[in-house]
C-alpha cells in the first residue's frame, strides 16, 4: 500500500495549551490512534468481522472519512457532498459507507480517509474562531459552532476506537 497513506508520526500533547490547540491536538491524537488501529492489514483483513457484528475496520475507515467530510466540509462550510457520498443510495442503505467498504481496497479506503482528514485540518486552520457557526443548520434550524463540532468529532473517534481495538485484536492480536 502507498506509504504516503500511513499514519503520521506520534507527537507530544501540549501541557498548557490554548483551547484551540487542545482541541486540535486531541482530535489529531484520536485520528492518529484510529489510523494506527486499521493500518498495516491486508484487504481481506480490513473486510473481516468479529463475533456477531458485521462491522469491519474497513467499514470504520470509510465511515470516519464520511464523518470528517460531513461535519467539517458539508455542515460547517456548507459545501456540497463529495463523491462517493453524493451519489450513494442513502435511501436504500442508511449504512452505505459501512456495507460497501468490502468492495474497496485498503488503498482506496485510506485514500478517502487521509484526504478527508487533511482537508478538515485545513478547515479548522482557516476558521475565524471556535465560535464560528456552521453554514448548514440542524433539524431545528440551529447552527453548530466549530468548538461543538470538534468536541463531537473527538467523541466520535473515542467511540469507534473501542470498536477498532476489538476488531484489530481479533484479527491479529494487536492491541492499542
Amino acid at each position: 500500500m502507498d506509504e504516503s497513506l500511513a499514519p503520521p508520526p506520534r507527537f507530544q500533547l501540549s501541557h498548557a495549551p490554548s483551547e484551540i490547540t487542545a482541541l486540535v491536538e486531541f482530535l489529531d491524537l484520536h485520528r492518529l490512534e484510529f489510523h494506527e488501529r486499521a493500518w498495516g492489514l491486508t484487504d481481506d483483513q480490513l473486510h473481516q468481522t468479529t463475533g456477531a457484528s458485521d462491522l469491519t475496520l474497513g467499514g470504520l475507515v470509510k465511515h470516519m472519512a464520511l464523518v470528517e467530510h460531513s461535519w467539517f466540509e458539508h455542515r460547517f462550510l456548507g459545501m456540497d457532498e463529495r463523491e462517493p457520498w453524493a451519489s450513494a443510495p442513502w435511501d436504500e442503505d442508511a449504512d452505505w459507507e459501512l456495507t460497501t467498504a468490502a468492495d474497496d481496497t485498503g488503498e482506496e479506503l485510506f485514500t478517502l480517509y487521509v484526504d478527508a482528514c487533511n482537508r478538515c485540518r485545513d478547515v479548522i486552520a482557516n476558521a475565524e474562531t471556535l465560535d464560528q457557526l456552521s453554514v448548514r443548520m440542524d433539524k431545528n434550524d440551529k447552527p453548530w459552532n466549530l468548538r461543538w463540532i470538534m468536541i463531537h468529532m473527538i467523541e466520535e473517534y473515542a467511540r469507534h476506537l473501542g470498536h477498532a481495538d476489538l476488531i484489530r485484536e481479533s484479527i491479529d492480536g494487536t492491541t492499542g
